[in-house]
């Protein structure tokens, strides 16, 4: 996906913020919801990476702390030529992972507890190159982005079903409320899937370059795929806005078609990683300098 239709959808997203402002208050609604998408952006630049993180419950580990999980972030950053992320490590049963910030320079990588239980040590590699690939890519900012304006329609959609009806620049008086609190996140959640699905293809090829073995990360995707869908994540959940970050859907327990599914079909991703693994040899190099084991890492989460 091009950045120039990213923006643009991006922007659509504004201006669909804008259009329940002024539906909800005319001009000076537009005006105050401008203002107020405005600031969110420039709060999300600076800031929305640490509110993920917290809201997520994540804690930052280190070389001491988590040494072979930050060892294969570090080798994974050497070989993809990027600087080094911070790295989280969240308390939470469902197998899953994100990155996050706004550029490759104040970039975070988090996995959650489930994630380093189930998964070897090669099949972590394949999925931490995925996210650092997100890194690279620069997604991180996007997609946060995307998230907050996407919670704040959301947001704003409920007003307009209590206020909009009241105003005389919406004709369609309280049915419009109604129509603007249902329809307005349907929008912002197809935004979401649009930008979301190809972001996600491509996290995924560069990824396994980046490790050096796509089917390490097609094994990865396999279990998590499974194991997620088991587990609830009861953050995720309450933030469903948020659910199109994470290297698999987080949300099961609310029914959402696939239609709407920010993600792309599994079975799909790692029919491509296996078109990739028998398409090129495997490359061993600084980038696939992993510790070969069968076993999960085992640390204080485990």
């Amino acid at each position: 996906m091009s950045y120039t239709r990213t923006a643009l959808l991006l922007a659509g997203m504004t201006g669909l913020f804008l259009a329940i402002g002024f539906m909800i208050g005319g001009e000076s609604g537009m005006m105050l919801a401008f203002i107020f998408a405005l600031g969110m952006n420039i709060f999300s630049y600076w800031n929305s990476d640490k509110v993920l993180l917290r809201m997520y419950g994540a804690r930052q580990v280190d070389a001491q702390s988590a040494p072979e999980f930050y060892r294969i972030v570090a080798d994974l950053a050497k070989g993809a030529q990027l600087p080094m992320p911070k790295v989280f490590i969240m308390e939470n049963a469902q197998p899953n992972a994100f990155a996050t910030g706004r550029n490759p320079e104040n970039a975070a990588v988090a996995a959650t507890t489930g994630l380093l239980n189930m998964l070897s040590r090669e099949e972590i590699a394949g999925v931490m190159a995925h996210e650092l690939a997100h890194v690279k890519n620069r997604d991180t900012l996007i997609m946060t982005i995307t998230a907050t304006i996407a919670g704040a329609i959301s947001m704003l959609a409920n007003f307009a079903f209590f206020f909009g009806g009241n105003n005389r620049n919406n004709p369609l008086g309280p049915l419009g409320g109604i129509l603007i609190m249902i329809l307005a996140p349907v929008a912002a959640m197809l935004v979401q899937m649009l930008i979301s699905r190809t972001r996600e293809y491509e996290a995924d090829r560069i990824g396994a370059e980046i490790c050096g073995h796509p089917m390490w990360l097609a094994s990865a995707l396999n279990k998590l795929d499974k194991g997620a869908s088991l587990v609830d994540n009861h953050a995720a959940e309450n933030n469903p806005a948020t659910a199109h970050l994470f290297i698999v859907n987080p949300l099961h327990t609310r029914k959402t078609d696939s239609l709407f599914s920010t993600h792309p079909n599994m079975e799909n991703r790692i029919n491509a990683l296996k078109q990739m693994a028998n398409s090129q040899p495997q490359k061993r190099s600084a980038k696939s300098r992993i510790p070969s084991s069968d076993q999960s890492i085992k640390g204080p989460w485990g």
